[in-house]
């Protein structure tokens, strides 16, 4: 009877390792594809702010026809604009700052408002290429 249950012990035990054996490998390589997924959600994330981002600038006045008008109807919308990324978030409050300088001030008869929107479209076109012309 004792050399039963060893017998028993032993095939129930070499079946658990044997599973233990295909359990470990599977584990492994399901670690490898969420860690993929979970770059790509955050890719796709940022995709959509900047996606977000580009839909506000291009709605409004026409910026060629109406600069002035352009700037002054981006302002509120940026603004409200909730974006998870640091960067993009503090490019995009700049961006709404310079607009509103620009609105406010003499519009493209100051230099220097005009180049501080500038160079703010060019940091949110550097996060999110387009998304500022």
């Amino acid at each position: 009877m004792r050399c039963r249950l060893s017998h028993r012990w032993l095939r129930g035990a070499a079946g658990g390792l044997a599973a233990a054996a295909i359990v470990v490998p599977l584990a492994a390589c399901s670690s490898s594809p969420a860690s993929a997924t979970s770059t790509k959600l955050l890719g796709t994330t940022k995709q959509q702010q900047c996606t977000s981002v580009s839909d506000v600038l291009s709605d409004g006045p026409d910026p060629g026809a109406d600069p002035v008008g352009y700037a002054e109807a981006q302002v509120r919308p940026l603004r409200q604009l909730k974006l998870a990324d640091p960067p993009l978030s503090q490019a995009v409050k700049t961006l709404a700052a310079a607009y509103e300088t620009y609105a406010t001030s003499s519009g493209s008869a100051d230099a220097a408002a005009k180049q501080r929107v500038s160079r703010a479209e060019d940091a949110v076109n550097t996060i999110c290429p387009g998304a500022a012309n």
